[in-house]
């Protein structure tokens, strides 16, 4: 087979371009201006196919294809929906004697087609195949199936495209095709981390996204059932509520989607949250606010909670449809269905799937809802609900109404199945999917798909407190003992799990809402646990925990725990040691439940600091300073024999230091700080040292020592040098040139003038490999404090678009503390590049002396907390003056 080549393929001409994209303008145009309708977006993307259409087959004619050949669009091109920036797939069919490898005019002719088709303003993708070529690619590649199976004829050879499709569905196993589809939508669900909640979702490939409806609708076509939704209608598949409920939140979906491509104006599927803002208004939704000026509702809230709610029903319709067109198929094949076994009068067990007796069930006996989840936790091997069960459930929400929530026996069964030894979260999880959560909670319902702008929250308000929950169920599960050794030794001990439970269902449920949300919740758990018969005792727990939920953390992150006040004060506040246990355990439950990236190790080991120092003042332990001090040193000794340093090497070091640094640091650091410093200080005996200038000499020198931290994560640093004030902002102009994030700093000042300060840094360039920074931080940081060269003025990075987004107001607080003897610096903003550097930078040009540093980040956002001494701060101008100049540094763009 050869082609003519008589002519040179002609280019579109400019005229004809310009035509093209004009066209195509006033398509997107026009779907751009339909407000919030969603019922011309099929109409619209099935308008740009067709625009797609016209110019291919213009370009086509003119490349003087003969009728050999055929143009077939595939994947969603193939399906006639075209979203403004996705690739148009097509397929050049060659008949079998035609080889562009060895015909090279044809090759020639087909690389000037695919120019022409990029020079009109297509951003084709386009595969050059014979019949056989493309059967032995779809062979064992599902991608290449799905594209194919879509396919359809644009122009040329009708034969040749008929007998493809012909030997394609023949060689094609409608069972192993749905097999491994299913196996690939897991994949990518675990991808996405198993929520359609996610605050920044992708529209098409989250799971409640596009491509959820597509593969059922690829699993039909494969089945032989139809490629349209009204083809699982007419097969008994879907029924006619879920047969309006795929159109409309299709319609959704796509109509975002397409709102997405428009405002990005590139192929974009992530809602990110630079964008939201624009697609909502794109829709017509506003920023709604109170009477005051305030924002009470944001646009970019209205279209989430849209979105999710689409992405909800299509996850349940997606459950449904796919068990339905899998038995479908299986009966096709003649293989037996799963056999029914009987659980009550009321269920059978269906291949790991609850099944309802009868469709009805729900109907005659509303009851029986809860009913289903507690067979589900009961119930083990239980994978899930079956399509018959969970199609009752769609059609029973209305059943679920305030006489619903409030009948005994329906609170018994809620409570039976919080008090499950297994598969509560699983059970939760599959009450909110379902909406039966929200609908028996009705409180809860309020923050199903609520977004939240705190910056290190990375899902919806519902799917943390779903998050919390399964953290805590997992401290009581032996498999995952490994995970967080210590809260799974304190929940073995623990006797009511279900208190823990409820707690975290509902530590967050009243965010949202203006107020305090601890309170709140406080409020709606004590009403809940009188609803629901709790023993008032175990009610009182309850309520402290939900509103007490945050202050372990505050305190822990915050504040200086050397100091026994804030341990006592903190003892006072829980009570005992039971209310402490199951506050530290929700705590660490809650954080690592935001993000993970917020929850690290340095984290873990304050509040097991703040628990364990807690315990000892709950149980009357709690000794005083001296004893604590004389306790700490007998240890940092005996740590010091076991290493072999000299007989009382420590003791020149040790008359330097006074009770501040005992208090502040463990028997761990102590004893490795004497080993590092004690050679370089000099003792005051006689004849220890032969000169004053040699004594200068020696402590004049900066030591840097670093070692792997001891928490497992990072590096812990220690710097003895010549106090100056601008040492701190030295070292911290050092690690963030270096790429080090610093997560705590203890300061000290030796009585003879000696800056004793120890750092806990950790890197996100080489997370793994500490060991190998070691000597680049113990040769360089030396220098970098040595340098008398004025301190370099603050660099400060851009912010995220995240912090674009949902900017924080920058807060300086800057008060003396309890004793007015040292002043407590707390500052809130958005976290960048060179922040803290920025910080230290005003305190060291002011001569402040920083004596210790809390360093908190939340995900992009900063709450750094400092122990400040200086006469400076004295005078109230200067005071105001480092504050506004500290302002202008957080707020710096």
């Amino acid at each position: 087979m050869s082609i003519a080549t008589n002519s040179a393929l002609p280019t579109p001409t400019q005229t004809l371009r310009d035509n093209y994209r004009q066209k195509k303008a006033a398509l997107l145009a026009d779907m751009l201006a339909a407000g919030s309708n969603t019922r011309g977006v099929r109409a619209a993307l099935a308008g740009v196919s067709k625009w797609a259409d016209d110019v291919l087959r213009d370009l086509w004619r003119a490349a003087g294809f003969d009728g050999h050949f055929a143009l077939a669009a595939v994947g969603g091109y193939g399906r006639g929906e075209l979203f403004p920036y996705s690739d148009i797939d097509v397929l050049l069919l060659l008949p079998a004697d035609a080889s562009p490898a060895t015909d090279e005019v044809l090759r020639h002719r087909i690389e000037q087609f695919i120019g022409s088709c990029w020079d009109a303003g297509l951003e084709i993708g386009s595969s050059v195949r014979t019949i056989a070529e493309c059967l032995s690619l779809a062979e064992h590649d599902v991608t290449v199936q799905t594209a194919l199976l879509e396919s359809r004829l644009i122009i040329g050879n009708r034969e040749l495209f008929k007998d493809f499709q012909k030997r394609f569905t023949a060689q094609l196993d409608p069972l192993d095709f749905f097999t491994a589809k299913r196996l690939e939508m897991r994949q990518r669900h675990a991808k996405y981390e198993d929520t359609p909640y996610a605050l920044e979702p992708n529209c098409k490939e989250s799971p409640g996204g596009l491509r959820d409806l597509q593969i059922i609708l690829w699993a039909a076509r494969a089945a032989g059932i139809g490629g349209k939704w009204e083809d699982l209608a007419r097969a008994g598949l879907a029924t006619p509520h879920e047969l309006r409920q795929l159109r409309h939140n299709e319609a959704v979906l796509s109509l975002t989607r397409a709102r997405l491509h428009l405002i990005a104006g590139r192929r974009e599927d992530r809602l990110v949250f630079d964008l939201q803002t624009s697609v909502a208004e794109s829709f017509g939704f506003s920023n709604r606010f109170s009477e005051d000026g305030r924002i009470v509702t944001r646009a970019s809230e209205v279209l989430m909670r849209r979105y999710y709610w689409a992405a909800k029903a299509v996850t349940q319709l997606n459950q449904i449809l796919l068990q339905g067109i899998e038995e479908y198929l299986r009966r096709a094949h003649g293989e037996p269905l799963p056999e029914l076994v009987r659980i009550n009068d009321r269920f059978f067990e269906k291949a790991g799937m609850i099944e309802v007796a009868s469709d009805d069930l729900y109907e005659k006996n509303p009851r029986a809802i809860l009913e289903t989840f507690l067979l589900y936790a009961q119930t083990p091997g239980a994978k899930g609900l079956s399509m018959r069960t969970l199609r009752a459930l769609y059609n029973a929400r209305t059943l679920m109404n305030h006489a619903f929530r409030t009948d005994p026996v329906n609170r018994a069964t809620f409570l039976s199945i919080m008090k499950q030894p297994q598969g509560i979260t699983h059970a939760m999880r599959l009450m909110n999917q379902t909406s039966v959560l929200g609908r028996y909670l009705w409180i809860f319902r309020r923050i199903v798909g609520q977004m939240q702008h705190d910056l290190f929250h990375v899902y919806t308000v519902d799917q943390h407190i779903l998050m919390v929950l399964r953290n805590v169920r997992r401290f009581f599960m032996a498999e995952h003992a490994h995970e967080y050794p210590f809260c799974s030794q304190l929940a073995a001990g623990w006797d009511k799990p279900w208190i823990l439970f409820l707690a975290a269902l509902f530590h967050d449920i009243a965010k949202g809402r203006g107020g305090d949300h601890s309170d709140l919740g406080a409020q709606d758990v004590r009403r809940f646990c009188q609803q629901h018969g709790i023993d008032p005792q175990d009610t009182k727990l309850i309520e402290f925990l939900v509103r007490e939920h945050l202050a372990m953390s505050r305190i822990a992150q915050k504040e200086d725990l050397s100091d026994p006040d804030v341990i006592t004060s903190f003892a006072a506040r829980v009570g005992n040691e039971r209310y402490l246990t199951a506050l530290y355990l929700l705590t660490v439950a809650d954080i690592r439940g935001t993000s993970p990236k917020v929850w690290n190790a340095w984290k873990a080991k304050l509040l097991e600091d703040l628990y364990k120092l807690t315990v000892r003042a709950l149980g009357g332990r709690a000794p005083d300073a001296d004893a604590v001090i004389e306790s700490r040193k007998r240890e940092a000794l005996v740590q010091l024999a076991l290493a072999s340093e000299p007989h009382e090497a420590h003791k020149a070091l040790w008359d330097t230091l006074d009770v501040s640094y005992f208090m502040r640091h463990d028997a761990g650091e102590i004893a490795w700080h004497a080993k590092q410093l004690s050679r370089h200080v000099p003792s005051k005996g006689l004849g220890a040292v032969a000169s004053t200038s040699a004594v200068a000499t020696t402590t004049a020198k900066t030591i840097v020592r670093a070692r792997v931290s001891p928490i497992g994560e990072g590096l812990q640093v220690l710097v003895y040098a010549q106090d100056r004030p601008d040492l701190f902002a030295r070292i911290c102009g050092y690690f963030d040139r270096a790429g080090f994030s610093i997560l705590d700093a203890k300061i000290h000042t030796t009585r003879d003038g000696h800056a004793l300060d120890t750092f806990q840094v950790v890197s996100s360039m080489i997370p793994n490999h500490y060991r190998e920074f070691v000597n680049l931080v113990e040769a360089e940081l030396p220098l970098a404090i040595s340098s008398e060269a004025p301190l370099p003025a603050p660099r400060l990075g851009r912010v995220s678009r995240r912090v674009k987004s949902f900017p924080i107001t920058p807060r300086v607080d800057l008060r003396p503390d309890d004793k007015a003897q040292r002043w407590l610096l707390s500052v809130s903003a958005s976290d960048r590049a060179g922040l803290l550097y920025g910080i230290a930078h005003v305190l060291g040009a002011h001569a402040i002396s920083v004596e210790l540093a809390k360093i908190t980040t939340l995900g992009e956002r900063v709450e750094d907390t400092f122990l400040l001494q200086g006469s400076q701060l004295q005078h109230n101008k200067t005071q105001l003056e480092i504050e506004q100049e500290l302002l202008d540094v957080l707020a710096a763009n």
